[in-house]
């Protein structure tokens, strides 16, 4: 007998006393919950999400759309970075400024290779701004988790507001469940039993987010 058979076979037993008419998983769980704390406008989301992700220690900076590429451009260029991994489908113009060398997001990579690179641009799948959370869902701009793992700097560029949502229930209701989803809520750290913190264990020591308004002119918010 397989592995295989094996957990099959707890699964057939787990299931045995389910009858045929029991209502569904999506329709026997209540959702009643809060859904958000609070009424706040697109602007106040923004606003409460770039005061969140600052308390988690990230640096976050805003700019337009035309301001997008020479902002990229400074912060790798203040990061000292001389590489930078590009997911594939990221649009080239974020980085048509910098002088780094850019690497393209590959399969055969090995966490070795990522390593060696200084830093990592992707976009995000939708920013929650009650936890001042970003999520990553291995979209075209965001590329294979592991790119966001590893290199000890990452600069998320987050289109505001149309990416910015005001809670966990209403990040998930934009998620495809099927797809690999990284939860990020400011730079990498962890505690020790006297709660002196060490950032840059599992993750990216430093997390850079890039709050870009669409519209080419200043930010009513900056």
């Amino acid at each position: 007998m397989s592995s295989r058979d094996v957990i099959l076979g707890r699964v057939r037993r787990a299931l045995a006393d389910v009858r045929d008419d029991e209502p569904p998983y999506e329709r026997a769980v209540r959702r009643e919950y809060q859904r958000e704390h609070g009424a706040r406008t697109a602007e106040e989301n923004v606003t409460l999400l770039a005061e969140n992700l600052a308390d988690y220690r990230a640096l976050v900076h805003r700019c337009t759309e035309g301001e997008l590429a020479a902002k990229i451009a400074e912060l790798l260029a203040e990061r000292g970075a001389r590489t930078v991994v590009v997911p594939m489908g990221l649009d080239a113009g974020w980085l048509a400024e910098s002088a780094a060398e850019q690497v393209p997001d590959r399969a055969e990579d090995t966490p070795y290779d990522l390593d060696q690179v200084d830093s990592v641009v992707t976009g995000c799948a939708v920013a929650v701004a009650e936890t001042g959370t970003l999520v990553l869902d291995g979209g075209p701009d965001q590329g294979r988790r592991r790119i966001t793992l590893v290199p000890d700097h990452h600069i998320c560029v987050v289109r505001v507001p149309e990416q910015v949502v005001s809670s966990v229930p209403h990040a998930l209701e934009r998620l495809d469940p099927v797809r690999p989803s990284t939860w990020i809520s400011g730079p990498s750290a962890t505690s020790d039993i006297e709660l002196d913190r060490v950032e840059g264990v599992h993750g990216p020591r430093t997390l850079e987010v890039v709050l870009v308004n669409g519209r080419d002119e200043p930010d009513v918010l900056a």
